[in-house]
């Protein structure tokens, strides 16, 4: 772990409730279209639920007292996993958009205090596999450098630091408004990914 990877952590405890949701949110919207290329191509897992459950997050950090019960989207959640026996490469990657968004959902019920570290992780591990899966290295430490280097792994790494330092600053509509949209990545994902 770099140096500056120990800051970015360090800075991402820091944050209130408030901000490490923003944080999760805008990661997640950066997380759909793997679920959703994932839902299109096997016909499991139900994208629009997804979404309308990530629609809510922005709904209660837009919206001062929006009533919403996250005990019941949690359950929602749980049923829009992938399979338990699919191991694809997809699977995975759909899998990892839906603990990303339960962590935010855990947050939200109060359990789950590293749940923006967890997700940040989460969101850089599915770039390494996608890396790994993509470039075939077997030499470890060639692969790590590989990973380091790789023009995905520094997209991810700008990304969330271009989050942070929006959720570090003033959090008012607008700003909740421009981090949306920055989280969704005009349609695509960490991954380099889109559907269309």
């Amino acid at each position: 772990m770099s140096s500056t990877s120990q800051g970015f952590h360090q800075r991402l405890r820091q944050l209130d409730q408030r901000r490490c949701l923003a944080f999760m949110a805008a990661l997640c919207e950066r997380l759909m279209p793997n679920y959703a290329l994932y839902a299109e191509q096997t016909g499991e897992g139900d994208t629009h639920a997804l979404r309308n459950i990530l629609d809510l997050v922005w709904e209660h950090l837009l919206v001062k007292g929006a009533k919403i019960d996250f005990e019941r989207q949690a359950d929602k959640l749980a049923e829009l996993e992938p399979p338990v026996g699919d191991d694809s490469f997809g699977a995975r990657r759909a899998l990892e958009t839906v603990v990303a968004l339960s962590a935010v959902l855990d947050t939200l019920r109060g359990e789950s205090p590293d749940a923006a570290l967890e997700v940040s992780l989460a969101s850089r591990s599915g770039v390494r596999a996608f890396i790994e899966l993509t470039e075939g290295e077997d030499d470890d430490a060639r692969l790590a450098v590989l990973v380091r280097e790789h023009p995905l792994m520094a997209d991810e790494h700008d990304f969330q630091d271009t989050v942070l330092e929006a959720v570090e600053g003033e959090l008012d509509r607008d700003a909740l408004k421009r981090l949306r949209r920055l989280g969704r990545n005009e349609g695509v994902s960490n991954l380099g990914l889109t559907l269309d």
